[in-house]
């Protein structure tokens, strides 16, 4: 449908000699206003310098065929153009969802372009909690998004087993072992303190015995940082797994130091002439592309900072030549997107096709009320606890529900609810509740399952059944504004409300009838529900239930 407006005023704004901009269409928020409806006439005021209301008048002039398609064209507000569907065309484009399916649904715009989306990267440190399960929800369904979109999307988890805080694990886990060998030895005063710390010390005690009982930490740190951070990355994988998010590639950061893509980086930019040295630190010249200041690479006493190994990490991505770079980081690494994009450009890498999205905090309640911390991972609760208590299916559509820049309230108890406040529960029940009628209609009624190609879909007369074709035809406008803003959310949105729309039609209208013909129409409606339910929940990586 949107594609149809799109090309009736690109074509009349052409036989107006206008070069068409690019073309918005919304859904007014009155349905009374129409079904679609466009504010390009505003959006060429400036340049035609006309009043919008004249320029609306002008294109809707100058459309071809409009009575073909719309019942009513008008115009509204300060120059919007209003477009109401005849129920014959939206009868025929539901006809042809129903025989093409998902190549109505999908539109290919990404052509093969590879992308590189990295999200979690959480450090190997202790078990993922809350913020990570939300940065791969997001990072899982945007992937699945791009995908179903034509791009040639590849998923990277960066491993920070470099570094100080790994090297705070394995004294941490040291402490632990040592104390369970009988001896007083004094714990980090900044260690890791979760239950996990100990578990992966007695295991350590399990497997080599009292090998490093008062061992020089020195000279046992290495072992127990490797150890520790294996240990810690495969329960990570486990996590992930049992949520439903497995990724293409695990790029560790001590592989960047150890192939010397970290020391190659450096000196590049110095080649270019982007890094110099200050007061004995050697800076990258990060101001000069956009950024707020320089910032240092390695400091005075020779050791890299952090920022170092991140424009390697990057620089390799440039080198294998991705059309586009999506990094998902927690909120407070706000800060750090100029520095990456400055970095970025002095690779030679166009720094707008790097897109960071940024994930905001997740507060946990039971009935309304904050949540204790957990005993296991000591100061927050983890993905896995939420997992287990609600299922994958459920903590993964809550975290994407709102925008992954806005804080998010997950109530444990409104997520197990089996209710319509539950709002997974509500679209997988819906997609349940077709299921049922469909065996129901075939194993009891006798209907050929080839009905919905032909059934007569005139027959669709009720005010219910309109307003959810005309919102099963606006899923391909849904999936398109959701691609191009790199927004799965909005997929959970259109969801939610249709959902909202189908279950009130149900409880209200018989869909297995004695009059066969409208059965059967009813039954094509019934498909094509099922059809776009399936199709979003597949995005959002969340199974769409035959039976609940």
């Amino acid at each position: 449908m949107t594609e149809l407006i799109l090309k009736l005023i690109g074509d009349a704004l052409k036989r107006l000699g206008i070069e068409p901009p690019e073309i918005e269409v919304e859904v007014p928020k009155d349905p009374a206003l129409g079904d679609l409806s466009t504010p390009v006439a505003m959006s060429l005021a400036k340049t035609l310098k006309k009043p919008p209301r004249k320029i609306a008048e002008e294109i809707v002039a100058n459309l071809s065929e409009a009575e073909k398609y719309f019942a009513k064209v008008e115009i509204a507000g300060a120059g919007f153009i209003n477009f109401t569907l005849k129920p014959e065309f939206i009868y025929e484009n539901l006809k042809e969802l129903l025989s093409e399916r998902e190549k109505i649904l999908r539109k290919d715009v990404g052509q093969g372009k590879r992308i590189l989306i990295e999200f979690v990267s959480a450090n190997p440190t202790g078990p993922l909690h809350l913020g990570h399960g939300r940065g791969a929800a997001v990072g899982a369904a945007l992937s699945n998004l791009l995908s179903s979109a034509g791009f040639n999307v590849v998923k990277e988890f960066y491993v920070n087993d470099a570094g100080k805080q790994v090297m705070l694990l394995g004294k941490s886990v040291f402490a632990r072992y040592q104390n369970l060998m009988g001896l007083e030895y004094p714990f980090p005063e900044e260690g890791y303190r979760g239950g996990y710390v100990e578990d992966i010390a007695k295991n350590i005690a399990s497997e080599f015995g009292d090998k490093y009982k008062g061992a020089d930490l020195s000279q046992a740190l290495e072992f127990f940082r490797d150890y520790s951070c294996d240990k810690m990355l495969s329960l990570i994988k486990e996590d992930l797994e049992a949520f439903g998010v497995t990724f293409d590639s695990w790029q560790s950061e001590r592989e960047l130091y150890e192939k010397g893509v970290v020391k190659d980086t450096i000196e590049y930019l110095k080649s270019k002439g982007f890094a110099y040295e200050k007061e004995g630190a050697l800076w990258f010249n990060s101001e000069r592309f956009g950024d707020e200041k320089d910032r240092v690479l390695i400091k005075s006493d020779g050791e890299y900072t952090y920022f170092a190994p991140d424009i390697a990490y990057h620089k390799k991505k440039v080198d294998a030549g991705y059309y586009e770079l999506i990094n998902i980081w927690g909120a407070d690494h706000h800060g750090y997107i100029p520095r990456m994009k400055a970095a970025l450009e002095a690779l030679g890498y166009d720094k707008e096709h790097l897109k960071v999205l940024l994930v905001q905090i997740v507060s946990l309640l039971r009935g309304g009320k904050p949540v204790q911390m957990s005993k296991r991972a000591g100061e927050f609760v983890t993905l896995k606890e939420v997992m287990e208590e609600v299922g994958a299916d459920t903590t993964r559509f809550i975290f994407l529900t709102r925008r992954p820049d806005s804080h998010l309230e997950f109530d444990l108890e409104v997520a197990k609810a089996q209710s319509a406040e539950n709002p997974v529960f509500y679209i997988q029940y819906a997609f349940a509740r077709i299921g049922s009628l469909f065996r129901h209609a075939v194993m009891e009624r006798g209907l050929d399952v080839g009905f919905a190609v032909n059934a007569d879909l005139n027959l669709l007369r009720e005010p219910e059944e309109l307003t959810l074709i005309k919102k099963i035809l606006l899923y391909p406008m849904v999936f398109a504004s959701a691609v191009k803003a790199r927004e799965p959310h909005r997929i959970t949105y259109y969801l939610q409300e249709l959902s909202g729309l189908f279950h009130p039609y149900y409880n209200k209208h018989r869909i297995v009838l004695d009059d066969m013909e409208l059965t059967e129409a009813r039954l094509a409606l019934m498909d094509a529900i099922a059809l776009v339910l399936k199709e979003g929940l597949s995005i959002l990586g969340i199974t769409a239930p035959a039976r609940m």
